[in-house]
């Protein structure tokens, strides 16, 4: 096998007391994919800021091409062909391709910017993975899936020897996943070596060459890319998942009482004469394709739109826009959005967890410090949120852990009524049985839940109902038994403005169907 382009040995990395690698190899080999898997926490995240230059090992040696090297920073790693795409995408939606492609190092000429060489910069790169955009066009004019391309672009505009691949399909469409694979197999075999790390464990046969397990700071196998799912998960969690959907669909009994009613709810166009309900002890799906509506409805109903129409909880109806009575009313909103919607990044998980019962736990007007500490606790330990404390501040936890500190926070309020939007987006296969069977328990409670997700097996297997809403309309409902994959899209799609939009919508469908075979 040929030497590697990078390679870390025995790096250990701690963080006050809590040690998050502990003693971890890796190589990266040219013209070679290392998947990188493990539980959200398990230390893939601070493995690749390693590589890339933002922490440095506590221990251990970082080699690029076979000579031991510093990466005190990021820009020093770039100048060894080292450049990562984060999840978040590190771009400037208000400037144009080419600016993005050459932010902080613009060609200039005289003192100014070399505006032709700018854009022959990007042309360049872009031609390198067979894109063919014009540089002058704006950025937040274009899609994720675009965008996430001329990430790569700008990667290859330093000349990456190495690229780590931080979740680059999290926020993709099976169709948009299958364009960024073709791009990777190009660079495959132009011998750049990659990172990858993704929780969609379809995705590492297709991508792969070996794949590095960690669990808890430390690699616990190195198997190759074609590892039978199964056994992937099983390297991951340290146990048999026996269940991937812990909670089974039930038929609600006649005299199950209706805790959520949404009568005629319309949101300035993007939702149009909404109506149903949500029983005690009941999950109901909302399908759909992007841009259907879903988000806005739950968001309507939770008070964080306006709307018109009628929502109400056990028979009491709520105001217009208000929060505050929705959370008081017992509704739990865990939003798309959850680093900007859903929680304050840079505050500690007590008072996350607390900020929606600190008025209702309140000492003479004061907040109960004592107590809001005590129940952040203790629920933080039911749910097995993986902390040093709960001083900790949540943005330094790891996706599926702040996903539950949100849940935490209506498990503490009495929550009653849970709307979730994308609840597992960007959650490993671990952490997301864990929150199917936060969901369970609600249920199990008498709670009731409405659910919303792109992943179409886990409204499946989620949900006691489905609706399905096309272009703000609630087109249609099917039960467990009658719901399938076909009959869900066949009605995300019946309220499409013309045949194309539906065709595009069918073929991706068709597409996805193809990849998951």
């Amino acid at each position: 096998m040929s030497e590697p382009l990078l390679r870390l040995v025995n790096v250990c990395k701690a963080f006050g007391p809590v040690r998050v690698i502990e003693d971890v190899s890796v190589d990266v080999h040219p013209g070679q994919v290392t998947v990188l898997l493990g539980e959200n926490g398990a230390g893939k995240s601070t493995l690749i800021k390693m590589m890339s230059g933002i922490y440095q090992p506590d221990a251990g040696e970082i080699r690029v091409a076979g000579e031991t090297v510093q990466l005190p920073d990021v820009k020093a790693a770039e100048r060894l062909g080292i450049v990562t795409i984060h999840q978040e995408l590190n771009l400037v939606p208000t400037m144009s391709v080419a600016q993005n492609i050459s932010l902080g190092r613009e060609p200039r000429r005289f003192g100014v910017v070399d505006r032709e060489a700018l854009a022959r910069i990007a042309r360049e790169a872009m031609a390198r993975i067979g894109m063919d955009l014009d540089p002058a066009a704006h950025l937040g004019d274009m899609g994720v899936a675009r965008q996430q391309l001329v990430e790569v672009a700008k990667a290859l505009s330093l000349d990456a020897r190495i690229l780590i691949l931080d979740e680059p399909t999290a926020a993709l469409t099976g169709a948009e996943s299958a364009a960024l694979f073709a791009v990777i197999d190009e660079l495959k075999a132009r011998g750049v070596g990659m990172v990858f790390i993704s929780h969609h464990l379809d995705e590492i046969a297709r991508v792969g060459d070996t794949v590095v397990v960690l669990r808890d700071g430390r690699v616990v196998a190195e198997v190759p890319a074609d590892t039978p799912e199964d056994e992937l998960i099983r390297l991951m969690v340290g146990r048999e998942l026996s269940e991937q959907f812990p909670r089974h669909p039930r038929r609600r009994g006649d005299d199950a009482e209706e805790l959520l009613r949404v009568q005629g709810v319309s949101t300035g166009g993007l939702v149009r004469d909404a109506s149903f309900s949500v029983h005690r002890g009941e999950v109901v799906g909302l399908a759909g394709l992007v841009g259907a509506g879903r988000t806005e409805l739950i968001r309507a109903i939770a008070g964080a739109e306006k709307r018109t129409g009628a929502v109400s909880v056990a028979g009491s109806e709520l105001p217009v826009g208000d929060v505050g009575a929705a959370v008081r009313a017992g509704i739990g909103h865990v939003p798309e959005d959850r680093k900007h919607q859903g929680l304050v990044l840079d505050a500690p998980i007590t008072q996350n967890i607390g900020y929606a019962t600190l008025g209702s736990t309140a000492k003479a007007g004061l907040v109960d410090r004592a107590g809001q500490r005590r129940r952040a606790q203790d629920v933080a330990q039911k749910l097995r949120v993986r902390m040093r404390d709960v001083d900790q501040h949540v943005r330094d936890l790891s996706g599926g852990n702040q996903q539950k500190v949100v849940f935490a926070r209506w498990v503490v309020a009495g929550s009653t009524v849970l709307l979730l939007d994308e609840p597992t987006r960007g959650v490993d296969v671990g952490a997301k049985v864990e929150i199917y069977e936060l969901v369970r328990d609600v249920t199990d409670a008498g709670g009731a839940v409405l659910l919303v997700s792109s992943e179409l097996p886990e409204v499946l297997g989620m949900s006691d109902r489905i609706l399905v809403m096309s272009e703000g309309r609630i087109t249609g409902e099917l039960s467990a038994e009658e719901a399938t994959e076909d009959s869900v899209m066949a009605l995300a799609v019946s309220n499409t403005h013309s045949d194309a939009s539906a065709e595009r919508a069918v073929q991706t469908l068709e597409e996805e169907t193809r990849e998951r075979a």
